[in-house]
């Protein structure tokens, strides 16, 4: 049986003195996003064993095993320009698992991978704005799965790169380096300065060919050039210089590997 989360040592890790809420432990939930969002408090983590609803970019489901994936949500105040929450909250858990030993990298927006697993994905990470402007910030990691348990094939999990990671550790440490991410944000200026190039030195992504899957079904082939302010892709292809806000991207790789 998989160890559950010790949430009073996570409260602990994560002291009321330094501005975070009351940590919420529930045992199952159909979305820890929902409950994080009704309940509105900020930096308070809603911790689960089992989301049994959970769901990624673009509606699509995050299935779970119970136990095997470590997911949570934390309402934050936004940031402007707003679209680089989510690029800082795949820098956070990138930052995370690189604390635990583990090789990570990033695929724009925030798709977190594993090199020693074929590039495959590891983490699903969903924000959501609420109508009085705070954002719930939806995280989920996995983290015990065995390569059966995965939804699909370009999946992986943490202990299929040979990581043994404690759930609630690792929790407490990407619920910081998220807040770390979040208060320069706020700052501006130089401090997000240091977001945007820690977040360009971890992002496989850059200044490369890739396969852009926008949101109306159309595909274009361009190559990456950077970021914009705005934490949008930039890209030169067929028709010239644009950036990217939506979509999913294919990283091109050579004949005979698998895309991911």
């Amino acid at each position: 049986m998989p160890t559950p989360m010790d949430v009073q040592r996570l409260t602990t890790l994560l002291p009321p003195e330094e501005g975070w809420g009351e940590v919420v432990h529930l045992p199952r939930v159909g979305s820890t996003n929902a409950a994080a969002a009704e309940r509105g408090a900020l930096w308070s983590p809603v911790v689960t064993e089992h989301q049994t609803a959970g769901r990624g970019r673009l509606g699509r489901p995050w299935q779970d095993a119970p136990g095997a994936s470590l997911a949570m949500s934390v309402v934050v105040p936004p940031v402007q320009p707003p679209g680089w929450l989510p690029l800082a909250t795949g820098l956070a858990v990138r930052s995370a698992l690189v604390d635990e030993g583990v090789d990570a990298h990033l695929k724009w927006p925030n798709d977190v991978l594993l090199p020693g697993d074929g590039d495959r994905k590891v983490c699903g990470i969903l924000c959501q704005s609420r109508p009085d402007g705070r954002v719930v910030v939806g995280i989920g990691i996995n983290v015990g799965h065995e390569r059966g348990d995965l939804p699909v094939e370009t999946a992986t999990s943490l202990r299929l790169v040979g990581a043994q990671v404690d759930r609630t550790t690792l929790a407490a440490a990407v619920l910081t380096h998220l807040r770390r991410w979040h208060a320069a944000l706020t700052e501006g200026g130089d401090s997000a300065e240091q977001v945007r190039a820690a977040y360009a030195s971890a992002c496989a992504t850059l200044g490369r060919r890739v396969v852009v899957h926008h949101p109306d079904g159309t595909r274009e082939e361009v190559e990456t050039t950077g970021l914009d302010l705005e934490g949008r892709l930039c890209v030169t292809g067929a028709r010239g210089s644009d950036t990217v806000a939506a979509g999913d991207v294919q990283h091109i790789r050579l004949p005979g590997a698998s895309p991911h």
